[in-house]
């Protein structure tokens, strides 16, 4: 009768406590190092030695010459990159505790050289609520700058450092009137205060308006692609010929940060605007010769246009015979004229009459529409100069 098996099979019972003492470890061990020896095998025919003490470095591919648009490129940032400036905006202050007067850099941007006198464009928002400013030119001296003048409604400010003409290289300038969208461009700036630095892209829109920080609109902006980031305020927009066609003044990102839009003020307003700073220190204005009701009381009387409140003696709207708003002998409030239109364009609000007044000089004549209680009228003013 066969030995039955434990668990109820038959056959021959193995009595395992009989084995040598560790037989069957040994037995698992001598397995793990087959099974591990095989797969080293098999992993160094499939790749190969992990080590070669014979690598060397790559022979080099000649690379030939470089692609015409690169060599351009090249040549674009080889000539401005000289004209491009580092501005340091300073503040000053009293140490507490020494009583040393301390110059604190509480921004940075870009600028460039406006002529061989030294003269500086940036943007206002740059050099706005400095007490000092220090240039540093490209190769790398560093000039106190003056403040010589500001022109914030169009975001631009011109100034000076004493830097001898051999150290300055003034940007060449071009026009804004004849661009067109797809234009190649390139931007140079100092962004995040590394300076120096070339960005490129195209002309993605033309005429856009951007609100400068006094919130008065500028006009015919040009909105670009090429990467413009905190430091490149102020830094020129250059064409293809390195000419200067506008000067970098924002970006549209929700995070500060670039994000596919950026904005220049367009060279022709540069070139208008920067002439007077240097001149006079300050820009010409120019008016209806007229003082306005606030927009929010004008607003909330459910007006839509801009109400005069008073007239400048011997100025164009009176002689043009504009109505101010007045009393009356009871003391009751007499509306004055509402401005609704000049030269045929609506005038909502202050804004629209910026706009309009800026595509206009000093003796310039505009039809003004305005509503006189139930009437419509249209009455001819001549512009004026507004004293700053």
């Amino acid at each position: 009768m066969a030995d039955q098996v434990p668990g109820g099979s038959s056959g021959r019972n193995i009595d395992q406590s009989h084995a040598p003492p560790g037989v069957n470890g040994w037995l698992v061990l001598i397995l793990l190092i087959l099974v591990a020896g095989l797969a080293y095998q098999l992993a160094t025919q499939r790749t190969g030695a992990l080590f070669n003490p014979n690598a060397a470095p790559r022979e080099i591919v000649p690379r030939g010459d470089l692609a015409d648009d690169e060599k351009s490129t090249i040549e674009i940032f080889n000539v401005a990159s000289p004209s491009v400036v580092y501005i340091t905006n300073l503040a000053v202050r009293r140490d507490s505790l020494s009583l040393n007067i301390l110059e604190i850099p509480q921004g940075t941007g870009s600028g460039f050289v406006w002529d061989a006198d030294g003269h500086i464009v940036t943007n206002f928002h740059v050099v706005k609520d400095a007490n000092l400013a220090k240039v540093t030119l490209s190769d790398h001296t560093t000039w106190d700058a003056r403040l010589v003048g500001v022109e914030p409604d169009k975001d631009l400010a011109v100034i000076k450092i004493d830097a001898p003409g051999s150290n300055l290289r003034p940007i060449p300038v071009g026009e804004s009137s004849d661009l067109q969208v797809g234009q190649k461009v390139f931007a140079i700036g100092n962004p995040f205060g590394l300076d120096q630095t070339l960005t490129t892209g195209v002309i993605s829109g033309l005429g856009r308006e951007i609100l400068s920080v006094t919130q008065r609109p500028i006009q015919g902006v040009i909105q670009t692609d090429a990467a413009i980031n905190p430091g490149n305020s102020g830094g020129p927009l250059l064409d293809s010929a390195g000419r200067l066609i506008g000067v970098n003044t924002a970006i549209y990102s929700p995070s500060g940060t670039y994000a596919g839009v950026g904005f220049a003020v367009p060279v022709d307003i540069v070139n208008r605007i920067v002439p007077q700073l240097i001149r006079t220190g300050k820009v010409e204005r120019i008016g209806l010769g007229i003082t306005v009701v606030d927009p929010t009381v004008v607003k909330r009387a459910g007006l839509t246009g801009v109400l005069v409140q008073a007239v400048v003696k011997g100025g164009g709207a009176e002689k043009a015979g504009i109505v101010p708003t007045r009393r009356d002998d009871e003391g009751n409030i007499l509306l004055g004229d509402l401005i609704i239109a000049i030269d045929g364009d609506p005038v909502s609000g202050l804004t629209d009459l910026y706009r309009v007044l800026d595509r206009h000089h000093v003796g310039d004549t505009v039809a003004v529409t305005v509503k006189r209680g139930d009437a419509t009228e249209e009455v001819q003013v001549t512009l004026q100069a507004i004293p700053s």
